[in-house]
């Protein structure tokens, strides 16, 4: 019996839609990483790009769970002594780009210092509203919210 290992041109890529609204940015952001790495389909190759596109709509309505939105802390510093900065969850959530805040989440659940981690997320297309440029692919919906109670929370 020999191992099977997919070639690029045997994958056949799916358009995914989800809709955020309401969901955990946790449990949301490992779904879409297991999606683009392909690792849900059986015929996953690690060093191939099995992965489908996903489109996610309503990311400025994710949740988060316990306190997370008002306490959790981003740092940076700016280069300067004393150049520590901070942001809250909450103002990321209500600033200019809060599909940022579901893009990173996914991001951080990628492999490290991959290539191809990089060019599957590319196939990532994160939207903080209900319109979207892609209706001509036809994505499928899939309902997040189905595959476990945990995953939705009232705001």
């Amino acid at each position: 019996m020999k191992t099977y290992s997919a070639k690029p041109g045997e994958v056949d890529k799916k358009w995914i839609l989800i809709d955020a609204e309401g969901l955990v940015v946790g449990r949301l952001a490992s779904i879409i990483a297991t999606r683009l790495r392909g690792k849900h389909k059986p015929a996953y190759t690690p060093h191939v790009d099995c992965g489908d596109h996903v489109v996610v709509v309503n990311a400025d309505k994710v949740v988060f769970t316990g306190n997370k939105r008002a306490d959790k802390k981003f740092y940076w510093h700016t280069g300067y002594p004393g150049g520590i900065k901070e942001r809250t969850m909450e103002k990321l959530l209500d600033g200019k780009h809060p599909e940022r805040v579901v893009m990173k989440a996914v991001e951080r659940m990628m492999p490290k210092d991959s290539s191809l981690a990089r060019s599957q997320m590319t196939h990532l297309k994160v939207y903080a509203g209900v319109d979207h440029p892609h209706e001509a692919q036809q994505p499928e919906t899939l309902d997040v919210a189905a595959m476990n109670p945990k995953n939705k929370r009232e705001a």
